[in-house]
């Protein structure tokens, strides 16, 4: 084997060590919304192994995600390799994560962000996107106690006419 065959081999291997040790949900769906990517964020959150999930239709391993609802989303990230996004304040969570800050944590679930991006295959086809989930449950904590604060605030000190 040539030393540039080892280097890309080596440099293979430390980036799918990234992909499943970043602190970020990746999730790689084809056209009819079957799973082939699940990382490790995905896997510690949902609890269940990349081989539970593989092959499976995300609507079958989470039957609360509607269907209608994200094909439409998604139709745009296939059709017209445009990204997608799915915030917290518009939807609280796309998966029901359980939060993982049980001392700090006020928040019963995982407040997410979700961007969708088109995968362009070698032939240029849009055959796949890439769903990257993002933690924001300690932002979304924080606003809502800051509003909290607001309205008592104004309770307190109403504003005179």
């Amino acid at each position: 084997m040539s030393n540039s065959a080892l280097d890309e081999i080596l440099e293979f291997h430390w980036m799918m060590d990234m992909l499943q040790t970043v602190d970020v949900g990746i999730v790689v769906l084809n056209k009819n919304f079957e799973i082939k990517v699940w990382n490790g964020f995905m896997e510690a959150h949902s609890g269940m192994l990349p081989s539970d999930v593989r092959d499976k239709t995300l609507f079958s391993l989470f039957p609360d995600i509607s269907e209608a609802w994200f094909t439409r989303k998604a139709k745009a990230v296939f059709e017209l390799r445009t990204r997608a996004f799915i915030t917290w304040e518009q939807r609280p969570y796309l998966f029901k994560f359980r939060n993982f800050r049980p001392i700090t944590g006020t928040e019963p679930y995982m407040y997410q962000n979700i961007a969708m991006s088109a995968l362009v295959s070698a032939n240029g086809a849009v055959d796949h996107i890439c769903m990257m989930v993002y933690d924001m449950t300690d932002a979304a904590a924080a606003k809502k106690q800051l509003l909290a604060l607001q309205v008592q605030h104004n309770e307190m000190y109403p504003v005179k006419k």
